[in-house]
């Protein structure tokens, strides 16, 4: 396959001709310009140059140096640890030799002073009685704002053996620097050598918390005299500053980091710059030491400057390493690389396979490169292999004991075979074959952009003198076989093969980026466990989370949901499912998604443990990291061409799910900043400002899963005051504030994020309305209007007594698991809001007594909530279920007619038809058409509702059974149709259509122009799908070709009489 990319040739020490992508093939579009870009890239060939010598930061002169040193040598005296002879000596080194400034001994104590200049003739003392005669000195200072650490080291090199105090200074100051609570670092390389050491200099830092001229600054501000610390304005020189200003107005209006170099005049030094937002990439000073060294660069200070925006930045003074030898390349070339690994640095600052990176076995690519593939084989190797498959088709599923030991065996298998740790500890012992399949990888999707002039190489290996020959696939196959020492090693590192077939594009070797991104070809999932073909993938890698996207047609439509854990047991529980949950939520959204041209789709991010307060960064790294594979490159140095096997244009249609509401108007104006031709249907659930119709506001999830609760109510003739209601989803939410506005019915329980509310009397409905309006939880209710009976539990609650004298030992325990209680009742359960499979089918027989379900009647609001085999164990005990890709498809109706509009208006009326104005005034326009929205997913609701009700009084089948059968012969139905020549029938296609689309939009634009201005494929996929969903809801789930005859004559009738 990477054979019919290729074009000219890379010559290795070995002869061999490797091949480099041809960047040609790669469609730019001519007429679009430079878009702005999360991240700024200094490009190859732009020079910077620092006009003065020295570091920039001059510290203003002490004019108490001489009388402190002579205090500091009297106490050192008197103490009598150092020879009289040797006081002076020792602390004139000290003050003179190590080149401190004068800031720190303005700062400094005495008594201080003195411990260190002891602890540094220590250090002298010990190395003296070592056999080896090893000077080896390290000190540390640590208090709450400030802190000292000087340590031996040698120039360019990074050791597992050191002293670690980079990491360490790192984890306990700057990772957490944040606010008032910030710290900023000066650390530099003693001038002189130590006395019998080699090459050896000492190496100090020191750590000072900020006092910020302005704690608080406005949101917009970027002046750097505004933002910075004191010691720093006072240190700087205004040529330094000047270029901090540069970075600090680039890195306020990016999401991702600002990279830039400076040669220093008269010299080979270079300056490197780096600024990103302050928790953005932890590690990142760390293992900016790793990257350096291991091209043969060594720094001669360093300083780490924070600013009361939000804003880091790290200043790094490089040179060539002493000793470097000659498989290092020149400062001149290796800078331009640093700069661009640098970009991939911050995507994931502290991979899991760092120390192979710093101890020079692998090269930073192929670190990151084998991070990725152990991300994706936690994914896809804790497979249930041909065993469970054989058991599966052995046991009868209709049997309830069988049903529930291969769902026990199914978690089990999964939770148990291969653990993220244990697959971790496989990848390590191979760095040797990950080489390997890193240069296959590389080989395919690296483009060479600079012909000659390109130092960016696949392989990175400039410490090998050649070029390693890239193996083919069975050549790959074959040296894993006889490398891995047993079975499951060997399953593990054939992952990687795997990863590397499946990648069809990837922004890994994109100059600027946030995240990494692959476009994967679903192929490779077993049909066995997902029966539901995938069109398309997308996995992205982020120090910060993991996350999928998965569509199953071309053109499809689903939310964007953030998933949090509350501790480390739920993120490792999270991991686990966060496929598969990625995976069902598609396939539920596919199914909902009958009536629309839209197929489903779903993506899902999971913040890692160390990052749940990160909701806003990871889902901005994730769009953009995402949009990196959907348009052309636009900016030769900043967003080079990637090879797309894939080889079609790809556009998503994405929405607002869990914890990502308030970030859609963000994506679409980052979008349409990108260049996006899409931006206006890029995202719906945005700001009315923007044109979206936000569906929390006027309800149109709930419309949907109403329609389903009525629809009970009105078949069984129950008085919906009458009717003891539960419900999962508080106040709070969207979808369980509009069910408790739009409802009548007795509610008794209410469970949300806050804990448990419950009342056999009905809680008081003025109360819960109050609630609802101002979107609060059940820690809110006021309990003085509870009865005798009724009590609330929170989460935090332990060992509270209920009214009926049980004890409740544990609050999130009893929240967890209310809705299986049958110490209470209710008629009517309607989940809004909770994880999915929070009942599966072991849990569902405790709704279970004396073989009849205790609950009645259950619509599933919310998605996933009930696994498919709990749905039937509850239906064959009677209880009347409607699950959630029928019920809850209220907001995909809404969101595709918000996308139809912006895709049928031209911008300019787009704006003053769709779009709320910035004083608040709405269009007339607007207000129709979302009425007529509200109407449409009534209309639709009913009429699944109806079309299931009969079919399961005509044949018996379960509800669940018949609602994805539906789904799947509309949607089925609905795929021929489009390849049909009824399309070709223009009387024919106006009627369907203009019975298909919002009379508002054909009265206000016309269907003339509708059909000019919204694509053909999406016009042929509102033909089908309204054609195929009227059939089947009327004629029926397993209607006969007969009864399509019949149904077509009768429209067509209807189009002749037109």
């Amino acid at each position: 396959m990477a054979s019919q990319h290729i074009n000219g040739t890379l010559e290795g020490a070995n002869g061999l001709a490797l091949p480099n992508k041809l960047l040609e093939r790669v469609v730019r579009t001519p007429d679009r310009q430079p878009s702005p870009q999360p991240t700024h890239l200094g490009v190859p060939g732009q020079t910077h140059v620092l006009q003065e010598t020295g570091s920039g930061y001059v510290a203003p002169k002490f004019e108490g140096k001489s009388k402190q040193m002579d205090d500091v040598i009297t106490q050192v005296d008197a103490k009598g640890f150092i020879p009289d002879e040797l006081v002076e000596q020792e602390v004139a080194w000290f003050y003179n030799e190590l080149g401190i400034d004068d800031m720190y001994f303005s700062t400094e104590t005495v008594d201080a002073i003195v411990s260190n200049v002891h602890s540094l003739y220590a250090a002298k003392i010990a190395a003296y009685a070592r056999d080896d005669k090893k000077l080896e000195i390290r000190l540390d200072k640590e208090a709450a704002d400030h802190a000292i650490y000087i340590d031996t080291s040698r120039p360019g090199l990074s050791s597992s053996e050191g002293s670690g105090f980079e990491a360490r200074l790192e984890a306990k100051y700057l990772d957490g620097s944040k606010g008032p609570r910030s710290f900023r670092v000066e650390t530099f390389r003693s001038p002189s050598k130590l006395p019998g050491g080699g090459d050896q200099a000492l190496r100090c830092y020191f750590v000072y918390q900020t006092t910020f001229q302005n704690p608080t600054p406005a949101e917009n501000e970027t002046d750097v005299e505004v933002l910075g610390d004191a010691r720093f304005l006072q240190k700087t020189t205004p040529n330094t500053r000047a270029l901090y200003q540069r970075v600090l107005d680039a890195a306020a209006s990016r999401t991702g980091p600002v990279i830039d170099m400076y040669d220093v005049e008269g010299t080979r030094e270079k300056r490197l710059v780096v600024g990103f937002k302050q928790g953005s990439a932890l590690g990142m000073f760390t293992s900016l030491s790793d990257l350096y060294h291991y091209y043969g660069l060594t720094s001669s200070r360093k300083y780490v400057e924070q600013f009361s925006n939000g804003i880091c930045i790290l200043s790094i003074y490089l040179k060539p390493a002493p000793n470097s030898d000659k498989n290092h390349p020149p400062i001149e070339a290796s800078i331009h690389q640093i700069m661009k690994e640098v970009s991939l640095l911050y995507c994931i600052p502290q991979n899991r396979l760092k120390h192979h990176f710093a101890d020079g076995k692998l090269s930073l690519q192929e670190a990151i490169y084998a991070h990725c593939v152990w991300v994706f084989t936690q994914h896809f190797l804790n497979r249930l292999g041909n065993e469970y498959n054989t058991l599966s088709s052995l046991l009868d599923l209709n049997n309830n004991v069988h049903a529930e030991l291969l769902s026990k065996m199914k978690k089990r298998l999964r939770t148990e075979t291969f653990t993220a740790d244990y697959i971790l500890e496989i990848i390590n012992q191979y760095p040797e074959v990950i080489r390997s399949l890193y240069l296959s990888f590389a080989n395919t999707h690296y483009v060479q952009t600079r012909g000659e002039q390109d130092d960016f190489l696949p392989t990175l290996s400039y410490l090998r003198m050649k070029v390693d020959r890239v193996l083919t696939d069975d050549e790959l196959k074959t040296l894993i076989s006889k490398t891995a020492i047993n079975e499951h090693h060997e399953m593990v590192m054939m992952s990687f093969r795997i990863f590397n077939s499946a990648v069809l594009k990837t922004n890994f070797y994109t100059p600027t980026k946030v995240a990494l991104s692959f476009r994967l070809d679903p192929s490779f999932l077993p049909a066995e466990e997902y029966p539901q073909p995938l069109y398309g993938m997308f996995l992205v890698i982020s120090s910060e989370f993991r996350g999928f996207h998965l569509r199953f047609r071309d053109i499809a439509r689903g939310g964007i949901r953030i998933v949090k854990s509350r501790s480390r047991e739920a993120y490792a529980i999270n991991a686990r499912s966060l496929f598969d949950e990625n995976y069902n939520l598609a396939n539920t959204q596919q199914r909902k998604n009958k009536d629309i041209p839209e197929g489903g789709s779903k993506g899902v991010i999971l913040l890692d443990v160390q990052h749940q307060d990160k909701v806003t960064v990871a889902f901005e790294k994730y769009i953009d990291s995402i949009m990196d594979l959907l348009l052309p490159p636009t900016s030769p140095g900043i967003k080079d061409p990637i090879v797309d096997l894939h080889g079609k244009e790809e556009i998503l249609f994405l929405g607002p799910d869990e914890n990502t509401a308030d970030l859609v108007n963000w994506a679409t104006e980052h979008a349409r900043a990108r260049g996006a031709p899409w931006w206006k249907s890029f995202f719906t659930g945005k700001s009315p400002k923007l044109g979206g119709i936000p569906h929390d506001a006027y309800g149109m999830t709930t419309l949907s899963v109403r329609e389903y609760v009525l629809g009970i109510y009105r078949k069984l003739n129950l008085d919906e005051r009458q009717v003891r209601k539960l419900q999962t989803g508080g106040p709070d939410g969207d979808l369980g504030s509009n069910e408790i506005l739009l409802g009548n019915e007795k509610y008794c329980a209410i469970v949300d994020g806050s804990g448990v509310l419950f009342d056999p009397n009905g809680l008081d409905r003025t109360e819960l309305l109050r609630l609802a309006k101002e979107r609060k939880m059940i820690v809110n209710f006021e309990i003085t209007k509870l009865s005798k009976d009724g009590y609330r539990v929170l989460v935090e609650d332990n060992n509270l007594t209920l009214p009926s004298g049980e004890v409740v030992n544990n609050g999130i325990t009893f929240r967890n698991t209310f809705h299986l209680r049958d110490a209470e009742s209710f008629d009517m359960f309607v989940p809004c809001g909770g994880r999915p499979e929070s009942i599966d089918f072991s849990s569902a027989s405790r709704l279970i007594s004396k073989a009849k379900a205790i609950i009645p009647y259950i619509v599933e609001g919310a998605n996933l909530f009930i696994t498919q085999e709990a749905k039937l164990r509850l239906e064959k005990a009677g209880c009347v279920v409607f699950k959630d890709a029928s019920a809850n498809k209220g907001g995909v109706t809404s969101s595709s007619l918000e996308v139809l509009a912006s895709l049928s208006f031209d911008d300019e009326n787009f704006l003053s038809h769709m779009c709320v104005q910035a004083d608040g005034t709405v269009p007339k326009f607007y207000q129709d058409y979302v009425k007529q929205v509200q109407a449409k997913i009534q209309e639709n609701a009913r009429l699944e509702f109806e079309a299931i009700w009969r079919e399961a009084e005509e044949t018996g089948v379960a509800k669940s059974i018949l609602s994805d059968k539906l789904s799947i012969a509309i949607t089925k139905m609905d795929e021929e149709l489009q390849g049909t020549e009824l399309w070709d029938n223009l009387a024919l296609r106006r009627s369907v259509l203009s019975d298909a689309l919002p009379p508002l939009l054909l009265h206000e634009i016309g269907l003339e122009k509708i059909q000019q201005r919204v694509p053909e494929s999406y016009l042929r996929a509102i033909f089908g799908s309204y054609l195929a969903s009227r059939f089947i809801y009327n004629m029926g789930i397993s209607a006969s070709p007969v009864s399509f005859f019949a149904f077509m004559n009768k429209r067509m009738a209807k189009v002749n009489g037109a």
